[in-house]
């Protein structure tokens, strides 16, 4: 049995499904932009997506949120 995402991946189907774009294309232009501006807080990336691309502030921050602890992980 299939289990149920939690947490910020729990947002992942919906995010695709709206904005017509994996969640990889999203980490990737995510590490982009910390990457030209190293320092970036989480904060500062939920509103470049939101500003930039137009996301939801949940979305945005599950985006993030995943991104970063992920890039933590190594």
């Amino acid at each position: 049995m299939p289990t149920t995402p939690k947490g910020p991946a729990s947002y992942f189907p919906s995010i695709e499904g709206k904005y017509g774009q994996p969640v990889a294309h999203w980490q990737r232009a995510l590490r982009e932009q910390r990457s030209r501006n190293p320092g970036t807080r989480h904060s500062d990336l939920v509103a470049w997506l939101k500003t930039e691309h137009g996301t939801g502030h949940g979305h945005a921050n599950a985006l993030v949120a995943a991104t970063l602890a992920e890039d933590a992980r190594g």
